[in-house]
C-alpha cells in the first residue's frame, strides 16, 4: 500500500532527478523528507516492484550527440549473450538488447550508438564489426532522423495502487 507521500515522490521522479550534487537531498526538501528518507523510500518502492527500473535519460542532442544509429544484426542464438556482453564493453555503446526475429525483419541483436558526427559513428560500427567478429553477419544501420521526447515513467493512481 502506497501512502500519499509515495505518490508525490513518484510524480516528482517522473520529471527526473535535479541536476546537482545532491539530487535526493533536493527532492527531500521538496517533499519535507531527509535525503536518507528519500533514498529509503525509493529502495522500498523498487523492492515492492512499484519502480521497476531506475536509470538515466540523456538528452543526447542537447550535449552535441546528434548522429545516433541503431545497429541491428542477425546473430546465431548460441552466440548472442557472448557478443552482447562484448558489445557492452565499448564506451560508445549506450544500449544493447535482444529481440525476437520477425519474418519481415530478421534481426535479433540491437545496439545503440550516439555520436557527434556520422563518420565517427560509422567508424565505431566498423570497430564493433571487426572486434566482435560481426562483419559477416546480416546487419542494418539505422540513423535517427528525428528526436522523440524522452521522459521517465508516469505513475497514475488507480484504486489505491500505483500503476505504470
Amino acid at each position: 500500500m502506497l501512502d500519499p507521500l509515495d505518490h508525490h515522490l513518484l510524480a516528482v521522479l517522473a520529471d527526473g532527478l535535479p541536476i546537482c550534487t545532491q539530487p535526493y537531498a533536493m527532492l527531500g526538501q521538496l517533499l519535507g523528507l531527509t535525503e536518507v528518507e528519500v533514498i529509503e523510500r525509493i529502495q522500498r518502492l523498487q523492492a515492492q516492484g512499484v519502480i521497476k527500473r531506475f536509470g538515466v535519460i540523456v538528452k543526447h542532442a542537447a550535449v552535441g550527440y546528434c548522429h545516433n544509429a541503431m545497429v541491428v544484426w542477425h546473430v546465431p542464438e548460441a552466440k548472442i549473450d557472448a557478443i552482447a556482453a562484448q558489445l557492452l564493453t565499448f564506451s560508445f555503446v549506450t544500449l544493447c538488447y535482444q529481440r525476437p526475429m520477425l519474418a519481415q525483419w530478421p534481426y535479433n541483436l540491437y545496439c545503440m550508438i550516439h555520436g557527434k558526427t556520422q563518420d565517427r559513428v560509422l567508424e565505431q560500427i566498423t570497430q564493433l564489426n571487426e572486434t566482435c567478429q560481426l562483419a559477416g553477419l546480416p546487419q542494418q544501420i539505422l540513423f535517427s532522423k528525428r528526436c522523440f521526447k524522452q521522459r521517465g515513467a508516469i505513475y497514475a493512481k488507480n484504486n489505491s495502487h500505483s500503476i505504470l
